[in-house]
């Protein structure tokens, strides 16, 4: 199976970027399942029902968020009613929406998307750890689905690098999520987990995290804040990564990083080509 995850979508010029890009890279590569994050794609903080709509346009199987989850007042209701989104599973018991969806490829393949969201210097959730196991144990890759893909929305890189191989074996990938700077740790680790630190954004890379630098700079400073973040509007690229798995395991076989656009070096999957 051919899958590729894309790292938080950040504004407008992230959506843009996605909307141009992705129709043509599922064609390319003959993908049978994309996972985008769009925990930042309203204006950088949360989003929408029109912005979902128009990223499952665009290609995406499953949209994951993170701690801007309900930043957009309408997600608490129309969360319900959009079976691909995807929100933290350690959020506490009632918060709406699902922290796990099954998903079926363009191959048929049945993938369980997952979200999870880390608790070093983020919001005091429930254990991810505890959360994942239950999900997992639930779940048996090879047997019960083809795939599972884990997005991890963490701060640090100990506690994501923690969770990969908390994972490894029981998932395809694990990907980490919300820091926004693409790692080059990308690999296959020994129990046949494909994992990556962070996927990056998919947004404009001339900025600071993919806000428009001059807010940041200020409050760095000068300790003042002078107005809200807004995300930057120059080109903008996407970043995440792109995985093979075994069709009998549903562990990966290949992996790779995709980032293509302005502001970065480009790198894409050779064994697609």
């Amino acid at each position: 199976m051919r899958i590729l995850f894309l790292g938080d979508v950040v504004g407008r010029s992230g959506r843009e970027c996605v909307v141009s890009h992705l129709p043509g890279l599922v064609a390319q590569w003959s993908l049978d399942l994309v996972v985008v994050n769009g925990e930042n794609a309203a204006g950088g903080f949360g989003i929408t029902e029109a912005i979902y709509d128009e990223l499952r346009a665009a290609g995406a199987d499953a949209i994951t968020l993170g701690n801007h989850a309900f930043d957009q007042r309408d997600a608490l209701v129309f969360i319900e009613r959009a079976p691909a989104l995807v929100r933290p599973l350690n959020y506490p018991p009632g918060t709406p929406g699902r922290g796990a969806t099954l998903v079926e490829a363009r191959n048929g393949a049945r993938v369980l998307v997952l979200n999870v969201m880390g608790r070093i210097f983020m919001d005091p959730l429930d254990d991810p750890f505890a959360g994942l196991d239950r999900a997992l144990d639930g779940a048996t890759l090879g047997e019960m689905v083809d795939a599972i893909v884990v997005d991890v929305h963490a701060e640090t890189t100990s506690e994501k690098q923690a969770i990969g191989h908390f994972c490894d074996g029981r998932a395809s990938l694990v990907v980490g999520t919300h820091t926004h700077v693409p790692t080059a740790d990308y690999r296959i680790l020994s129990g046949g987990t494909a994992y990556m630190t962070d996927a990056g954004m998919c947004g404009a890379y001339d900025g600071v995290i993919g806000m428009d630098k001059e807010e940041p700079l200020r409050r760095f400073t000068r300790k003042l804040a002078s107005g809200r973040f807004e995300p930057a509007s120059g080109p903008a690229a996407l970043s995440g990564v792109a995985v093979e798995t075994d069709d009998r395991t549903g562990l990966a076989v290949k992996v790779a990083a995709v980032r293509l656009g302005a502001g970065l070096e480009p790198s894409r999957p050779t064994f697609w080509d």
